[in-house]
C-alpha cells in the first residue's frame, strides 16, 4: 500500500473531490432515509411514499454520477503504475467491470427502483427477503458490484490513486453496512409483529 501513496498526490484538489463525494454519498442518503423514516416528511411534501423515494433516488443517481466523474479526474490528474499499464491488464479492469455491473444491474431487477433506493425507510416494504441471484451468492451484492466497477476502472486506467479510492469506496460501504443492515431487519421485524 505505501507503494501506492508514492504514486498518488493526495493534496492534489481532484482526488480530494473524489475522496469527498465518495464518504458523502452513503452518509447523504443515510441520513435522509433515516429522517424520512422517522418523520415521513418527504412523503408529506411529495404527497406518496412512492414519488418522496423517487425522487430521492433521483439525487442518488445524480450523487453517484458525480462521484464517478470525480473518480475519473482524480485518476487522469495521477501517474499510471506501470505494472498495470498493459494490455492484460486493462482487460483484467474490463472483466472486474463486468462483473461488478452484472452484481449492480442483477440487484436492481430483483429488488426494483424503490428496493434500490431505500423504498423500506419510506414504508415502501416487500413481501419477503429477496433471496435470487444475485443475493444468492453475496450479501448486499450492490455495494460490492460497485465497488468491484471502481476497482475495475482503477486496473483499467493503471492508477494507483484510483486503487486507493476504491479502498475508500469499500471502507464507506462497509461503515454504511454497519448502520444500514440492522436498521432494514428492525424496519422488517416491526413489520412482522404488526402481522
Amino acid at each position: 500500500m505505501s507503494l501506492l501513496f508514492e504514486y498518488v498526490d493526495v493534496t492534489d484538489g481532484r482526488f480530494l473531490a473524489a475522496a469527498l463525494t465518495i464518504a458523502f454519498n452513503p452518509l447523504f442518503w443515510n441520513l435522509v432515509a433515516r429522517w424520512e423514516h422517522r418523520t415521513r416528511s418527504l412523503t408529506r411534501v411529495f404527497r406518496s411514499p412512492y414519488t418522496a423515494c423517487g425522487c430521492l433516488g433521483a439525487v442518488i443517481l445524480l450523487l453517484n454520477f458525480l462521484r464517478s466523474r470525480c473518480f475519473v479526474e482524480a485518476m487522469k490528474s495521477q501517474p499510471k503504475l506501470e505494472v498495470l499499464d498493459c494490455p492484460p491488464g486493462y482487460y483484467a479492469g474490463l472483466a472486474l467491470m463486468a462483473v461488478g455491473s452484472l452484481f449492480v444491474f442483477s440487484s436492481f431487477l430483483a429488488l426494483g427502483f424503490t428496493g434500490t433506493f431505500l423504498g423500506d425507510y419510506f414504508g415502501i416494504l416487500m413481501e419477503a427477503k429477496v433471496t435470487c441471484f444475485p443475493f444468492s451468492v453475496l450479501d448486499n451484492p450492490m455495494y460490492w458490484g460497485s465497488s468491484t466497477v471502481y476497482l475495475g476502472w482503477s486496473v483499467m486506467y493503471a492508477s494507483p490513486a484510483g486503487l486507493i479510492l476504491t479502498a475508500a469506496v469499500m471502507l464507506c460501504y462497509t461503515i454504511a453496512l454497519c448502520y444500514e443492515g440492522p436498521f432494514t431487519e428492525e424496519i422488517y421485524r416491526q413489520k412482522g409483529k404488526q402481522e
